[in-house]
């Protein structure tokens, strides 16, 4: 065997359970609002930082060590002071903002704590319905998504679709799909006050949620807890969206066609779905990585779960323009809208 080889692949499992490790003390760092105490503050000592915090000293000083290692804060040996750059503040401390990546980090926990139902899985078939993840994972996926919808679906996404906006200000129709927390239909509402606005999701707690927000920020969507194939609602639709659900959906084509039939004459269906490429040689990266991983212990079990078509979250371009087309569509668009983690189609029937 080749020792460099050998060598190798142990420094990378070292370094991928470091990073694993790395996830979970800024799973922690955001939880907490570790980072949040830090963030503009400059070189703090480890009592500053707990004092800040407000939180147990011992525990601080392990966290402070541990970031430090992974290169998240800064450390002056001499002064024994610690700091969270201004740089790394903007994407750890930034909550509710469209470059906050904290929403990552919540990510990890409820999908290891599926991982053995997701490996008996591989034995026996089957999968993890997104019931029997933790709420913790409907909270993760809130601070994951929550800054883009409520920061670029209308100002930047949205604008590629003039049509469709100007029928929302003049009192269109819009349609959620999957819409979890609500925060698309909410973000619609909030810009349009004059549009309807419609979110389904099948998970009744996620709808209860949605209801709340709406409820706190005066804002009156309406929100079901059904599949789109059950709603009862039969007027056409100007913007249907399917946000990083298409791929989830134990029977895409079905959803498909169906969303199809609801779409006014004009009308667009946005779907938005991972960025990755098509050939496997062109994902040998960290966000392909972190997909895959989200993938297996999310997206693709949901699916399985119900006896579904597991298409995963690297479906690519290429599958996901041929699933339109399998549903009758005519004509699919990638708009030119700048994600580094998101491809947006425009899809029209």
């Amino acid at each position: 065997m080749d020792k460099d080889k050998m060598r190798a692949m142990a420094d990378r499992v070292f370094r991928d359970v470091a990073g694993g490790m790395a996830t979970a003390l800024a799973f922690v760092g955001t939880e907490t609002g570790l980072f949040r105490a830090m963030a503009g503050r400059g070189p703090m000592s480890i009592a500053d930082v707990a004092a800040a915090s407000g939180l147990e000293a011992r525990y601080v000083e392990e966290w402070l060590k541990g970031m430090v290692s992974a290169g998240y804060l800064d450390y002056e040996a001499a002064a024994e002071t610690f700091t969270l750059p201004d740089e790394h503040a903007f994407l750890l401390s930034s909550e509710g903002t469209d470059h906050f990546m904290g929403g990552m980090f919540a990510m990890v926990p409820p999908l290891l704590g599926v991982a053995p139902r997701v490996a008996e899985s591989f034995r026996r078939g089957g999968g993890v319905p997104f019931a029997d993840f933790a709420p913790e994972c409907r909270h993760a996926i809130d601070l994951m998504n929550r800054g883009n919808y409520e920061h670029r679906l209308v100002d930047y996404w949205l604008k590629q679709l003039p049509e469709v906006t100007a029928r929302l200000a003049a009192g269109g129709r819009a349609l959620d799909v999957g819409c979890g927390r609500g925060y698309v239909p909410l973000a619609l509402k909030k810009a349009f006050p004059a549009a309807e606005c419609v979110g389904v999701d099948p998970d009744r707690a996620s709808i209860a949620e949605a209801r709340a927000a709406a409820q706190a920020a005066g804002l009156t969507p309406r929100f079901e807890d059904v599949t789109s194939d059950a709603l009862a609602d039969t007027a056409p639709f100007d913007l249907i969206s399917l946000c990083d659900v298409l791929h989830d959906l134990p029977s895409p084509l079905d959803v498909l066609r169906g969303l199809r039939a609801r779409l006014a004459p004009e009308g667009v269906l946005l779907v938005i779905e991972p960025r990755v490429s098509d050939r496997l040689e062109e994902n040998i990266n960290p966000m392909a990585t972190m997909f895959y991983g989200f993938s297996t212990f999310h997206c693709l079990t949901q699916s399985l779960a119900h006896g579904g078509a597991g298409l995963g979250a690297c479906l690519g371009p290429t599958r996901t323009q041929a699933l339109f087309s399998a549903a009758g569509y005519g004509s699919a668009t990638l708009l030119d809208i700048k994600s580094p983690t998101n491809l947006f189609y425009a899809v029209r029937a």
